[in-house]
């Protein structure tokens, strides 16, 4: 009788591995690829449309030289996009791991507590967002309330630079922190995903590293330090990766290249923009994973 052959845990997650990215390979090879080759060739033509669909002109790097040299906006959009991006995402991480701890902790209405801080991000999706055409709800949590007399009752980003500038800081970290102010409805909606994610990552913290450390006489911010943020890294790196591509998601870039494609129908431009979009994206992922990655502690 043949003895039955065992796996190994290695190669049993290797399985699991392949399984968890099959779905999404078999999407990419039969939904996106034929498109992806095609938006490459149309950045190298001009597409006209007619009655047996389109026909295309080949003008080599035209589009781009057009895009580059001609369109007075391109490269004004995509810096604009780029620096938005660069300023919002410290703020989300930051933001996220800081409630996720909070979260994490054990107290009375910790479930209201969690369901509060996710409840921007439900209202900043779907139907509701598109309903709320008065951009009612980031004037209510991003700028300060009013009572009914018209008298301000919070302290605006306006008032706050004083107070920051008597505290000694310099104009660059002002104007940052009082942008952040400015921005807090953005900051909030965006970083619904980030703070379970990171919950779930200090859930999985086991409670004994906690125990031995309390018991060697360790402060809950040395425990911080050296528990806590060495051991959710990895998620750091996941969530830097996940906002970096959706603050690039939905912004003026995206609009501006759907309508040269369905506004102006010059699908030929439109599919030059978005490759350049693509790699300049590309590059910022490359070069943020490739820095985080180094500081980052996987534990055996």
């Amino acid at each position: 009788m043949s003895k039955k052959r065992t796996l190994s845990l290695e190669r049993k997650k290797e399985i699991y591995g392949v399984l968890f990215v099959t779905p999404w390979l078999l999407g990419f090879l039969l939904l996106m690829v034929i498109p992806f080759f095609q938006s490459l060739q149309f950045s190298f033509h001009k597409l006209t449309l007619n009655a047996e669909g389109y026909s295309l002109q080949y003008v080599g790097i035209e589009n781009y030289r057009n895009i580059f040299f001609v369109d007075a906006w391109y490269v004004r959009t995509l810096t604009e996009a780029v620096t938005t991006m660069a300023l919002n995402v410290p703020l989300i991480i930051f933001f996220s791991l800081f409630t996720a701890t909070l979260l994490a902790q054990k107290f009375r209405g910790r479930m209201l507590a969690r369901a509060i801080i996710f409840l921007p991000v439900v209202l900043a999706s779907g139907v509701i967002a598109k309903l709320d055409n008065g951009n009612f709800l980031a004037q209510m949590i991003g700028s300060a309330s009013t009572d009914l007399e018209g008298n301000y009752s919070g302290l605006r980003s306006i008032e706050l630079k004083p107070l920051l500038f008597q505290a000694g800081l310099s104009m660059e970290i002002v104007d940052y922190l009082t942008g952040a102010v400015d921005r807090i409805y953005q900051i909030i909606s965006s970083s619904g995903v980030q703070i379970l994610i990171f919950l779930a990552g200090l859930q999985s913290i086991s409670p004994s590293l906690y125990e031995a450390a309390k018991m060697e006489g360790a402060t809950g911010y040395e425990a911080f330090w050296k528990i806590t943020f060495p051991m959710i890294s990895p998620l750091i790196l996941t969530n830097v990766v996940y906002t970096i591509i959706d603050s690039f998601y939905d912004n003026n870039m995206t609009q501006m290249i759907q309508d040269a494609a369905f506004g102006r129908l010059d699908f030929g431009v439109s599919s030059a923009m978005s490759w350049i979009y693509f790699l300049v994206i590309s590059i910022i992922l490359v070069i943020s994973t490739y820095l985080i990655s180094k500081r980052v502690f996987y534990y055996d």
